[in-house]
């Protein structure tokens, strides 16, 4: 099954490739704003859909494009999970940075993972325990022991909706206490990456399934931990990912759970005063307002800065 898969990230990074040559002359179409969609992902996708479905047409397809497709009889155990263009953004503006993401998930378990880079053909692989490799080459995750050597990376909210202050408040918390941190700007990359030991954790909200899964199999097979923000295991339909090798994982959950849907009362009201109080400094910080103005606003009237957006979201690619 793992050899499928190869052949047809393959076949998709053939595709994406030939459009590289030309990228500005490559459709793109808009989801929402700043989240695209073209017409390689599309015909990429298409390309791994036939070629799985030519050698498992009873197996089940969750992509990013063209959304769920149940299986049929003993297949229906059997599903791919597939990103056929991890980094649209990045691809339509010619930034190298973009992957195949194609994982098979087995009675709720990722049982084999694919990505594949096609500007630098490089292929990530992973069989649940027989290990990760990058071309042939057996990895594993970083060794570093403490978080003022580590460089993470992430993801930045891009989209109306998004809660840039929350991750504001995030990236206040984090970037002190390590050596650096990246956003390269696919997640599914930022997770083959930290399996080989070129990055030391990784966190973002707003995921989808399909930005993780073959990510979350090469994590693990390298001997890497990934779960949501609070450190625990179930993650992959919660929108927000955490990783890291053990020792930085549970590091990074002691300084990123607050910040989790799944945090206590206390830890959310605590995130939301920092956040107040923060909003607050900034209004006094401007040219001509002083404690005496905001002492005179009347108790009902609308404060004159807010801290933006608060549905729920993240940086989906």
């Amino acid at each position: 099954m793992l050899n499928v898969a190869i052949k047809a990230a393959r076949a998709a990074g053939t595709i994406i490739n030939r459009a590289a040559l030309d990228v500005e002359s490559v459709r793109v179409s808009v989801k929402q704003t700043n989240d695209f969609v073209t017409e390689i992902d599309q015909a990429a996708e298409a390309a791994i859909i036939e070629t799985l479905h030519a050698a498992y047409p009873d197996h089940g397809i969750w992509a990013e494009e063209s959304g769920r497709q149940t299986g049929r009889g003993p297949g229906k155990k059997f599903v791919w999970i597939i990103d056929p263009l991890d980094g649209t953004t990045n691809f339509i503006h010619g930034f190298p940075v973009y992957c195949v993401s194609i994982a098979l998930m087995v009675d709720g378990k990722m049982e084999q993972a694919v990505i594949y880079d096609p500007t630098r053909n490089d292929l990530f692989c992973a069989t649940r325990g027989r290990g990760a490799y990058l071309n042939d080459r057996r990895i594993r995750v970083a060794k570093r022991t403490t978080l003022r050597e580590c460089l993470i990376s992430t993801g930045f909210p891009f989209r109306p909706g998004d809660q840039f202050q929350t991750y504001l408040q995030m990236f206040a918390d984090v970037m002190p206490r390590v050596a650096g941190v990246r956003r390269p700007g696919s997640a599914a990359l930022d997770l083959a990456y930290l399996a080989a030991g070129f990055t030391d954790g990784f966190f973002e909200t707003g995921l989808s399934p399909w930005d993780v899964a073959a990510g979350s199999l090469l994590v693990t097979e390298a001997g890497g931990l990934i779960g949501n923000l609070t450190g625990e295991a179930e993650f992959l339909e919660q929108r927000e990912c955490l990783a890291g090798n053990p020792r930085i994982y549970g590091q990074l959950a002691a300084v990123l759970g607050k910040y989790s849907k799944f945090a206590s009362a206390g830890d959310k009201a605590a995130v939301r005063q920092a956040r107040a109080g923060k909003g607050a400094s900034s209004t006094l910080s401007r040219p001509g307002h002083t404690e005496e103005d905001t002492a005179e606003t009347p108790s009902g009237a609308t404060p004159d800065h807010t801290d933006g957006p608060s549905s729920e979201g993240g940086a989906e690619r």
